[in-house]
């Protein structure tokens, strides 16, 4: 831990104080990086793409996955088969994700448009990483799509956690499903609900590099450009360490007060105090 993420953290802010491309010798310019990074409106175009990828993400992750997981209790024949399909896209690399959704996605002979016209649905046949209204869209859904089985593995381990014996109390008491879902599952779930949505927001935020890097390298028009692809351009591209660094700690910054008040708001429950 100290060898691959306190010490790269540590010089990383040691880069983000200089001038330096990479290559020759640094310059000590202080905090001027991080005003060159605040003055970028790029780089806060990103920041908020960003913002938007982890916002929205998350929830779609942990709401079918736990819809998922439901369906995972249930004994019926088939089910084992159902849980492996679903997870399997968990196991694949976001880069071979990325590739696959890119030719599902392609207009002239992607699978979904040919779809859509076979159901004679030719008006929502879209250009799906073209439009900048919906290509970030789109690919939140392919993250959505390839994480959904992990929380859902999540979820289930913590509804088959449950004892029995408070729903069999509950029914006795006259609790319908609906009041025994919502005073008994979700309470009972606080901590994997917690674990899921934490988990979710931080890869949102710092796994998002390789499937859009890979789908659409952060266009059309930078509608999908996520901070971490600005960064590494900025540093591999323009020769501007330090600037990458210094937006670098900016993104981290907003990662830890983000999933801080995330943490705060979701253990308010007694159980954590």
């Amino acid at each position: 831990f100290t060898l691959f993420v306190i010490y790269p953290f540590l010089k990383g802010f040691f880069i983000s104080l200089h001038r330096w491309d990479g290559l020759g010798e640094m310059e000590f310019i202080g905090i001027n990086n991080y005003l060159f990074a605040f003055a970028d409106k790029t780089f806060w175009q990103t920041m908020f793409n960003t913002f938007k990828y982890a916002l929205v993400t998350p929830i779609l992750k942990n709401i079918l996955g736990f819809a998922l997981a439901m369906v995972f209790v249930q004994k019926l024949k088939g089910m084992s088969l159902l849980r492996v399909c679903t997870y399997i896209p968990y196991t694949l690399s976001y880069v071979v994700v990325g590739v696959l959704w890119c030719w599902i996605f392609n207009p002239t002979f992607g699978l979904l448009n040919g779809l859509l016209r076979v159901l004679g649905l030719e008006s929502w046949i879209q250009g799906w990483l073209s439009d900048p209204q919906i290509a970030l869209w789109s690919i939140v859904m392919v993250d959505v799509w390839k994480c959904m089985g992990f929380h859902a593995v999540l979820f289930m381990a913590g509804l088959q956690g449950i004892p029995q014996e408070y729903y069999e109390a509950a029914a006795i008491d006259g609790a319908s499903s609906f009041q025994q879902f919502v005073h008994i599952t979700i309470p009972q779930l606080n901590s994997t609900i917690v674990t899921s949505m934490l988990l979710a927001i931080t890869g949102a935020f710092v796994n998002n590099y390789d499937v859009v890097n890979v789908m659409t390298s952060g266009g059309p028009y930078h509608s999908t450009e996520v901070g971490l692809i600005y960064i590494m351009n900025t540093a591999f591209q323009q020769n501007n360490m330090g600037k990458a660094n210094a937006m670098s700690m900016i993104l981290v910054a907003f990662v830890m007060v983000f999933g801080f008040l995330q943490l705060k708001a979701m253990t308010r429950d007694e159980n954590y105090e």
